[in-house]
């Protein structure tokens, strides 16, 4: 197959021009980043087709045998394989300063059928199912695997990008994480990072959490990961005043956006639970605001004794308390290891509590 660049070869893949991988595909080239993201792409494409995902990594020293053992033995339980191997800089580069100590390795490796030139014989006769990748942590590729991946493998060299090229390559991630870019949301990435490929994927990367599906990007969604990370006690209001949907969506941003879930239920739910216990015991107990507010601690215009005072109000000291004690028994099982679906263990005891009747 002809050489390919990065950009060309993620065009080709997001908009389905490619219709399947090779057998083999050589990614080289000296921007790291693309290297590691043409990587990616190819093996989650095989992955979604079944491939079970094998590495090696080949460093000084090191033969390509192990490789090539399992590129030929049959696997009974993964028919279908992607196996990458990575190609260190070191390797290479003590190749290219050893002149004869590195041919006289070579015929060694020969011997145990680990060279390059078997590897050059396995990559000519490659037919699959599985795929093999090889990706060198180089400008190029040796000539004896470039001429025997010419003719049938997918050959990438990821260059790095001239100026022109960076609205392409925006449009190009955008397309493989099946996001449409707006030309507001395309100027205002490329002037907030520049040619940083890694910096415009990842906050590409981000704005996949929160746009809906077939919505255009806007400049402002690009902001989105820092604005909507929920507030402190933001996720406790929308609890007290009863919005299920909204606390449901607050909890998925907050764990999305990495706030770990021993946080929110010690620092957040319990704590928030508690409060509206004392507030609907004192209410039973015909007990004023004011006189609700002090018992908490808190000065009569807080926010906090406001909203402990709706939710108590709003769910009743019974639904409260079998809330309360669950979480409590909830906080238990996760620190001992008995719950393992944390995120769902959470979220269904939110809509329990929003949803059961008083």
């Amino acid at each position: 197959m002809p050489l390919e660049t990065a950009l060309g070869y993620l065009r080709a893949a997001g908009g389905d021009q490619l219709k399947r991988i090779p057998p083999v595909a050589v990614i080289f080239g000296p921007h790291a980043f693309l290297r590691e993201y043409v990587l990616d792409s190819i093996v989650r494409r095989l992955a979604i087709e079944g491939c079970k995902y094998r590495s090696f990594q080949i460093g000084a020293g090191d033969d390509y045998g192990a490789v090539l053992n399992e590129l030929r033995e049959p696997d009974l339980f993964a028919p279908r394989r992607t196996i990458a191997c990575r190609i260190l800089r070191s390797r290479r580069d003590r190749a290219e300063a050893a002149g004869a100590d590195t041919e006289a390795a070579e015929v060694r490796a020969d011997g145990s059928g680990g060279s390059e030139a078997a590897l050059a014989a396995a990559i000519e006769t490659a037919r699959g199912p599985g795929s093999l990748i090889l990706l060198y942590e180089k400008d190029t590729a040796p000539a004896k695997i470039r001429r025997a991946a010419e003719k049938s493998a997918l050959l990438v060299n990821c260059m790095r990008p001239f100026d022109n090229q960076i609205e392409q390559y925006v449009n190009a991630f955008a397309q493989s994480l099946k996001l449409k870019m707006s030309p507001a949301a395309i100027d205002a990435i490329i002037s907030r990072h520049g040619g940083d490929l890694a910096a415009i994927a990842n906050a590409l990367g981000k704005v996949t959490i929160f746009v809906e599906p077939g919505k255009a990007v806007q400049p402002t969604d690009l902001d989105e990961g820092a604005r909507r990370m929920p507030q402190a006690f933001e996720l406790a209001e929308s609890v007290a005043r009863g919005r299920t949907s909204a606390a449901l969506a607050q909890l998925g941003r907050s764990l999305a956006l990495g706030r770990d879930v021993f946080e929110i239920l010690a620092v957040e739910i319990i704590p928030m639970m508690r409060r509206m216990m004392i507030a609907a015991s004192m209410i039973a107990a015909r007990k004023s605001a004011g006189d609700v507010a002090a018992a908490l601690g808190l000065p009569p215009q807080s926010g906090l004794a406001t909203r402990a005072i709706e939710g108590a109000r709003r769910f009743g000291l019974e639904r409260l308390e079998r809330a309360y004690w669950r979480a409590c028994a909830m906080d238990a099982g996760f620190k001992n290891g008995t719950i393992k679906e944390r995120e769902e263990a959470l979220s269904g005891l939110l809509l329990d509590l929003m949803s059961a009747p008083g």
